[in-house]
């Protein structure tokens, strides 16, 4: 009687929870409207780097962020860190040197080829010698190479694999970097050189043929000539060549080579040396960057790498460049004979 009685208990509490109605189901929030006087995010647009002048690049010429890291006494010039960025993760180190004594000096930019850091701006003697004369110096290192490449980046990527990218954005950084001088306000910006080595002085002839602030260029090895540089020079790995050599690439670099941009520079004070016995510029693509120079450009030619080295320790490289930014300077008049190197290199300069 029991069993029967909690049975149909049971049943009974089964069936009064069957008949409960459902909790009605939460209803969704209610979207805000839109609140007009809310900052919108700004849109960041995509770098064009077929695009040389900056207006044209999609980068945002005046957002340059700047921190100075440090700065040092150096006896008779003072050396400035610092840390820019106008790329989302892509931060620059520059470095400024200023001779002391001397309010507004001219400046020359130093971009070393792409496997070269930042240790040659860190050493006081290269520091005194590019200082001398009452000269500021800046160096810094092209995008793609060495400390600039880092996570999210794949590693196996490098400049030029990267070369579109690596040639346009350097050539936009050389223009910020522009800015930035000319926003300090203690920079001569009436007289702004650039010495390049190898990639670096590719970048160079892009960044001057873009902005007329670069009134002197120092050309070391240059590449360029694009199909026949990545076809033939020993600086691209054999197992990747393939990859330059498709229409696609060479199609994507092909606004960008410096041969193109040579010719647009003959109202400034150019030079241009090769070392003809080093192989890392195909004989191709050297005689085709020689063949585009207007006839004013200052040509060098040294037979040997022993023989720019004894140059080298005699005269230095930023004597010549320094000579062509003094006052009143017009651009030079002659080539030098292909067998001797450019006339007029001071001596004791880096």
């Amino acid at each position: 009687m029991l069993m029967a009685a909690a049975s149909v208990s049971g049943q009974q509490a089964s069936s009064a929870d069957t008949a409960k109605p459902a909790a009605p189901a939460p209803q969704a929030a209610a979207t805000p409207a839109p609140d007009s006087t809310a900052p919108k995010k700004p849109v960041r647009p995509k770098e064009d780097w077929s695009a040389l002048p900056l207006e044209r690049s999609g980068l945002d010429s005046t957002r340059i962020g700047a921190a100075q890291i440090a700065k040092w006494d150096k006896g008779d010039f003072t050396e400035e860190l610092l840390r820019l960025e106008w790329r989302h993760g892509d931060v620059i180190d520059l470095y400024v040197l200023r001779p002391k004594g001397v309010e507004k000096p001219p400046a020359i930019l130093y971009l070393y080829d792409y496997l070269n850091d930042y240790d040659r701006f860190r050493d006081d003697g290269w520091g005194k010698r590019v200082t001398k004369g009452g000269f500021a110096a800046v160096g810094f290192i092209s995008a793609v190479s060495m400390d600039r490449i880092h996570m999210p980046r794949p590693l196996k990527e490098w400049f030029v694999s990267e070369l579109q990218e690596s040639l346009g954005s350097s050539a936009h950084d050389v223009q910020m970097i522009l800015n930035y001088l000319d926003k300090r306000g203690d920079i001569d910006m009436s007289r702004i050189g650039m010495f390049g080595q190898g990639s670096g002085a590719s970048v160079a002839v892009l960044a001057a043929a873009a902005d007329p602030r670069i009134k002197t260029l120092d050309l070391f090895n240059a590449w360029g000539d694009w199909p026949d540089w990545l076809k033939e020079s020993p600086i691209v790995p054999d197992n990747e060549r393939p990859n330059y050599l498709k229409p696609e690439f060479l199609a994507k670099v092909a606004n960008l080579d410096p041969a193109h941009y040579l010719p647009e520079l003959k109202s400034r004070n150019v030079r241009i040396e090769y070392i003809l016995d080093d192989d890392t510029n195909p004989k191709s693509a050297r005689d085709t960057m020689l063949a585009a120079a207007p006839k004013n450009f200052d040509i060098a030619r040294y037979k040997t790498i022993a023989e720019h080295a004894r140059f080298y320790r005699a005269n230095g490289l930023s004597g010549w460049i320094k000579s062509q930014l003094q006052p009143g300077t017009s651009p030079t008049a002659a080539q030098t004979s292909s067998s001797s190197p450019a006339a007029g290199i001071a001596s004791n300069q880096p």
